[in-house]
């Protein structure tokens, strides 16, 4: 990996700051670096520009790069999955956000970064969705693709909604809920863990469907195979349409009688790998503040 590009939000300083020390550590391992384009003039303000950095347009910098290194959070993470995902660039995350749990490293421990420009890593390559709305009608409106999960709801409004939940055209339930999840994998230790969904190993090929706060005794998660066509239909009749967030963005209007067909993305998102330990050693470490 010997051309690196940096993403991060340069309009925070902690994150500027923290983007130039990386920036200059790649520089120090013999690494080429590229930055967009845009945050050419904040880093000449910052007085940390070099001669050496190669500046291109944000909409090049990740077909130019060997792999993409991300400073943020998982949100961060997961807005530069869906751009590195379809070039099939390996993203290493180092984390500037809260858990971070699909960052590799620590600001402490870029040295770990010789590492990558030496080729020792491993890549996790992680299962996407791609989920397309369809009106009543059967003609598609958008499609956009997941690394974590697609969830409906009402939106801001913390109403009941009415969804009907099928697998390949087949009706397995429907649900009174505030919203419903579909996750991947990667995604069953966000959103959906925090509605009662499974913890599931990242490598597992199945995906999740979680109902957010089912007015239900018996409504419970289910486990789905990753071939499976999953489809969620708005039914309600009391609200004019619902809301499809996909990764934490994406607002997308869901009409009465339109439906969400949710199945595996052909592409995945190629994490890089740099220290020892799994899935569960991760689990410990981010989510019970083991170290």
């Amino acid at each position: 990996m010997k051309r690196c590009a940096i993403i991060t939000n340069f309009n925070i300083y902690d994150k500027a700051g923290a983007a130039m020390r990386v920036a200059e550590e790649l520089l120090s391992l013999g690494a080429e670096v590229l930055l967009s384009s845009v945050n050419k003039d904040k880093i000449f303000r910052m007085h940390k520009n070099r001669r050496e950095y190669v500046y291109l347009p944000p909409e090049e910098i990740y077909a130019a790069a060997d792999c993409i290194v991300v400073l943020g959070g998982d949100g961060s993470i997961l807005d530069a999955s869906r751009r590195a995902a379809p070039l099939g660039k390996p993203l290493l995350g180092i984390n500037m956000g809260r858990l971070g749990y699909m960052a590799e490293l620590e600001m402490g421990e870029i040295s770990l970064l010789s590492k990558l420009i030496a080729g020792e890593f491993e890549i996790d390559e992680r299962s996407m969705l791609s989920v397309g709305v369809y009106t009543q009608s059967g003609t598609k409106k958008t499609e956009v693709f997941a690394l974590n999960d697609a969830v409906i709801s009402n939106g801001s409004v913390a109403r009941i909604v009415d969804i009907e939940l099928y697998e390949g055209g087949e009706l397995v339930s429907g649900y009174r809920a505030d919203g419903m999840i579909v996750a991947t994998p990667t995604g069953s230790t966000a959103y959906s863990m925090s509605a009662g969904g499974p913890i599931t190993d990242p490598h597992l090929p199945c995906f999740l469907v979680t109902p957010v706060c089912p007015h239900s005794l018996t409504a419970r998660p289910l486990l789905f195979r990753d071939d499976a066509v999953i489809e969620l239909k708005n039914v309600c009749q009391r609200e004019k349409m619902l809301y499809l967030t996909v990764d934490g963005r994406n607002n997308i209007e869901i009409y009465r009688g339109d439906v969400v067909r949710i199945t595996r993305a052909e592409m995945t998102t190629r994490l890089i790998r740099l220290r020892q330990g799994g899935f569960y050693n991760r689990l410990q470490s981010k989510m019970y503040g083991h170290t």
